[in-house]
Order: structure tokens, then sequence, then C-alpha cells
């Protein structure tokens, strides 16, 4: 007897398109989102357009956390709910199969993005972590070629003022400047010139040269009349600022890994505030991995409709309660980090709730005879639904009746004679 058979085959097919799609609508909303900040973050510091992109791929391990759970409860709602409409599912239980024996192909997935799941939160999201946050600090040090902001006055090297007006070949070429330069015996530079071009010395990289072409140098000697210079071309010598090393990986939590965790936890050297901290975080990141081998339940427990409904209200009802559950699980692990609450009970208590009324949902639906754990939601939608429905016709008839006239006044004609 074949352990992958051709219905495990076809649960395959109609579960996969809708899991690798919801992933990418996920992923991808959640990283637009993220990148109109980053744009106006870049943007504020002068720097090149493509770290944003960089600082982008470094948070999609943070986003697949979120969207790989998603994308597998969606898409094994979204398979079952067209077995159930299609009358696919009356037959496949009429010949025996069972709810259990039609969950194995979704299981087996469950299982393989279990373990990506955790090898993303336990390495690949706190490496890329720690890469986003060198990157945003290389940025606003300077390191990755911050250009110089047009229209705005520019310190370099705290003796030194520059502003221009315009800037092209990428930053390359500035034109209408104006420079001030302090120098060390207390002379004030102040120099303008209609163009410029930053040069790099391989001899000393860590000088550049100003090269400014058709200007004027006004000196000003202390206790000496200004004089003024005109020159034609001038090579101005910049030394540019010592970038500082970003620090090692561990600053926070969320960039230790998973054995790095386990260690700090229950270290006695590590201080009461670190183990809290650190332990609030192993405990959520191990609960959000366990809860995606709780979804394939879910999912079926509302992907299947009742009979003679095509309501799609169990899609909704799902969305709600993952993100409901990871947001609780955020909550807990805020709480916990600030030692007010043990980890075991803001992490796995609402867990343990939350499988409570899965396993309760599935077993309604795949062993009570005629169960629909969603059953009494549907109804009251569609009672809902119906009601705003017969009140909008209602108010709509109304609007389109015209008044008669003289009705008022027979009205209060029978109304005397009564």
């Amino acid at each position: 007897m074949k352990f992958f058979t051709a219905l495990d085959r076809y649960i395959f097919k109609l579960v996969l398109m809708p899991m690798l799609a919801v992933f990418v609508v996920a992923a991808s909303l959640l990283m637009l989102d993220k990148m109109l900040k980053l744009f106006d973050f870049v943007g504020s510091q002068g720097g090149p357009v493509n770290v944003v992109f960089s600082l982008l791929i470094n948070m999609v391990p943070e986003y697949a956390s979120l969207a790989i759970p998603l994308g597998l409860m969606l898409g094994v709602l979204m398979a079952f709910r067209r077995l159930a409409t299609s009358s696919e599912l009356d037959v496949m239980r009429a010949v025996g199969l069972s709810y259990t024996r039609l969950l194995r192909v979704p299981y087996l997935m469950a299982l393989v993005l279990a373990v990506c799941n955790l090898f993303i939160v336990s390495y690949v999201q706190p490496y890329s972590r720690y890469l986003y946050e060198q990157l945003t600090f290389e940025l606003s040090t300077g390191a990755l070629g911050a250009s110089i902001r047009v229209g705005e006055f520019n310190t370099l090297r705290d003796r030194m003022s520059l502003r221009i007006e315009q800037s092209r070949d990428e930053g390359r070429e500035l034109i209408g400047i104006f420079l001030r330069v302090t120098e060390q015996k207390g002379q004030v530079l102040s120099i303008t010139a209609r163009q410029g071009r930053f040069l790099a010395l391989h001899s000393n990289p860590n000088t550049v040269i100003l090269r400014l072409t058709d200007g004027q140098i006004v000196q000003n000697p202390v206790g000496q009349p200004p004089r003024v210079l005109a020159f034609t071309r001038h090579d101005l010598p910049i030394d540019l600022p010592s970038v500082e090393k970003f620090r090692m990986r561990g600053g926070v939590e969320r960039e230790y890994f998973l054995p790095e965790l386990l260690k700090l936890g229950w270290s006695k050297n590590t201080s009461e505030e670190t183990r809290n901290v650190v332990r609030a975080s192993l405990n959520y990141r191990l609960a959000e991995v366990v809860m995606i081998l709780l979804l394939p339940l879910l999912a079926v427990s509302l992907a299947v409709p009742p009979k003679r409904s095509s309501s799609a209200l169990g899609v909704f009802i799902s969305i709600v309660m993952v993100v409901a559950y990871h947001k609780v699980n955020e909550y807990g692990e805020q709480v916990s980090s600030l030692g007010k609450l043990d980890p075991w009970l803001a992490l796995w208590v609402p867990f343990g709730i939350f499988a409570s009324i899965i396993i309760w949902m599935y077993y309604t639906l795949a062993y009570v005879p005629g169960g629909q754990p969603i059953g009494a939601l549907e109804r009251f939608f569609s009672n809902a639904l119906k009601r705003v429905t017969r009140l909008i016709g209602k108010k709509k008839m109304k609007g389109f009746i015209p008044e008669t006239p003289g009705a008022t006044d027979s009205e209060d004609e029978k109304e005397q004679t009564a």
C-alpha cells in the first residue's frame, strides 16, 4: 500500500498554490509598510537608495515567522473549502476516509514548515537582525558613503561647514558651493565656487580632495583685515571622519541564537534582568513554532461550511485567530521580559487555551455526527445580514413611494369618526 497516493498528491496540489500565494502576499504587504519608513529614514540620513533594499532583505526572516503559519493555515483552509463546496469531501467521507487520513499531507507540510521556522527563528532571524542594526548604524555614521545634503549646511570634521545648491553625477559633481573653514590658528576661510568635485587619494584613503573651480576665498586672519583672493582652480584637502566600528553581535536578546539563549537563561553568572529577557525570548520563539503543528486542525475546522451554505466566514475567523494569537504572544513576551510574569504563564497558558479551542473544534467536526464548530456563528451572521438587507430595502422603498396629497387629512377624518 503506497504511503503517498494519488489522493495525497491531489491534496498537496490544492494546498501548495494558495499557501505560496498567501505567503508572498503577506510578506509583500508587511515589507511595503516597512519600505515607506525605510525610505524616509535613508532619505533623512542622505544615504543611497540601494541601502533600503538591503535593509528590507534583512527584514524578510522576521516577516517570514508570521507569513509561514498564515500561509500554511490559509492554504489548507482553501483546499478543504474547495473540496467541501464541490461535494468532493462528501464522496471521500462516504468511502471511509476520515479527516485524520485526509490531513496526512497537510501535516507533513506543517512538520517541514515547523522545522524551517525553527531554523529561521533560531539562527537566520537573529543574524539578519544584527545585519539590519549594523546597516542602520553605518548609515547614520556615514560609513555607507552618505551623500551631501542639497540646500543644507553639512558639518565635516567639526571645523568645516559645506552648503551646495545642486548635486550631479550621484554627488560627485557639486554646483553652487559655499564653504566655511576654521583653521587651527583661528583663521576663518569663507570660500565660494561655481562648481566642485570630490577626488580620492590612493596614497591616503582617509583624505579626499575637493577640487573647486571659479571661485573666491575670503581670509579673515585674527587681528588683521580680511583679504579676498580669486582662483580658477583650488584643491582643498578634507580629512574624513574616523568611522566607529559596530558592536559585536548579541547587543539585544533578539540577536542571540537559540543555543545561546539556552545557555544564558540558565547561567548562574547572568543577572536576573537579563535572565528574564532571555527566557521570554526563548519561550516566545518556541511557542510560535509549536503553534504551526495545530494550524491544519484549525484550518479544517473552519474550512467546512454548514450544508447549503457558501459563506466564507471561516476564512475571516482563521485570520483573526492567528493574528490575535501572535499579538498575545508578543504581549506575553514583553510582560515576562519585565519580570512581571513567568514566561511559562505568559506564553504557554495562552497556547494551552488556544490549543484546547482548536482541538474542540476539530473533534466537533470530525467525531460528532452533524457537528459544525462555527454553525452558531454562521447562523448569527446570516440572520444579521438578512436583517441589514431588509432594513436597507425598506429605506429604499420608502424613498421611492410618493406621498399622495390629502392622505393625512383622510386619516385624521377616520380617527375623528372612530
